[in-house]
């Protein structure tokens, strides 16, 4: 039996662990893929404090040897089922495990295009956030895929700093709002291609060029770099019998609590404006505060 059960090794999940074995809890961290989630995927990282620069699977890493030397118990499996009645019961694929209270940390993952090459050039020329990569590609050329208010925020922010920004939609319109358009419009060093699909990635060790189908035509552009934003995919069908989502799949919270007395949500599975690792951690730290309070409460009672 442990006092919590934290589905999701991203910086959320690892947060919340630290502090919830600092408080002398006993911890499960269940992760079905890898240890950092998101983060880990990230060549490099310049906005997290304490570091200048490092890459996400370093942090990764430094967050998860903190939180194991802490007794923090990590297993690698993928959660199935969560029952809650006095106590958790959370199925996974190899084991069954039981908890007090429970954290729910299971991030989101960026929507793909679907295309060969794709997660191979991950790092390597494809990226998704550019606040966290951006600033690789000053006075280069780069694309940003989709037409959206993320698309065209990307766009707008990528075109103070490099020498060239092709924006690609797939409709015949952009979706951003009219405020936005406009300011991209006002951008010498942005074209908008619409009415085109990402047909073909093309690169071995990193991204060469990518080829688009325009109202039929192919045409092949060659790039340095290239965002995709066409969205984030949630990962919460776990919860989606027992806790309220909202129209895109997120999970509704108050401060990082739910309906449910002892469970909790933190990270980018969690409705919210600002998706960072920063925020990610803060909402690891609200979320184990409350679990702590939560079962502190229930011990007393």
């Amino acid at each position: 039996m442990y006092d919590v059960i934290i589905i999701g090794c991203g910086p959320a999940g690892m947060t919340a662990g630290i502090y919830m074995s600092r408080a002398g809890k006993k911890v499960l961290i269940l992760e079905k893929e890898t240890i950092g989630g998101q983060m880990a995927s990230s060549p490099l990282i310049e906005n997290y404090p304490g570091y200048t620069s490092i890459s996400g699977s370093e942090l990764a890493n430094s967050m998860y040897e903190q939180a194991n030397n802490l007794g923090v118990e990590i297993e690698l499996d993928e959660a199935k089922k969560i029952e809650v009645t006095d106590t958790v019961k959370v199925i996974g694929e190899d084991n069954i495990y039981e908890g007090r209270s429970l954290i729910i940390a299971t991030g989101s993952k960026y929507r793909l295009l679907g295309l060969d090459n794709e997660i191979n050039l991950i790092g390597k020329g494809i990226h998704f956030c550019v606040s966290c990569d951006g600033a690789f590609y000053k006075n280069k050329t780069v694309a940003v895929i989709g037409g959206g208010n993320s698309a065209v925020v990307n766009a707008l922010a990528l075109s103070e700093y490099v020498k060239k920004v092709y924006l690609i939609q797939d409709l015949d319109h952009l979706t951003a709002e009219d405020a936005l358009i406009t300011k991209l419009h006002e951008k010498n060093n942005v074209e908008v291609i619409l009415s085109s699909k990402v047909k073909e990635i093309i690169g071995e060790e990193e991204l060469k060029s990518i080829k688009i189908s325009t109202n039929g035509i192919d045409k092949e552009i060659s790039l340095d770099g290239m965002f995709i934003s066409i969205g984030l995919i949630p990962q919460s069908v776990i919860v989606k019998d027992i806790l309220p989502l909202n129209k895109y799949g997120y999970i509704e919270t108050s401060n990082c609590k739910t309906s449910i007395p002892g469970v909790f949500v933190a990270g980018d599975c969690r409705d919210k404006a600002v998706k960072q690792i920063t925020v990610a951690t803060s909402d690891g730290t609200i979320a184990a505060m409350g679990a702590i309070e939560y079962l502190n409460e229930k011990k007393v009672n």
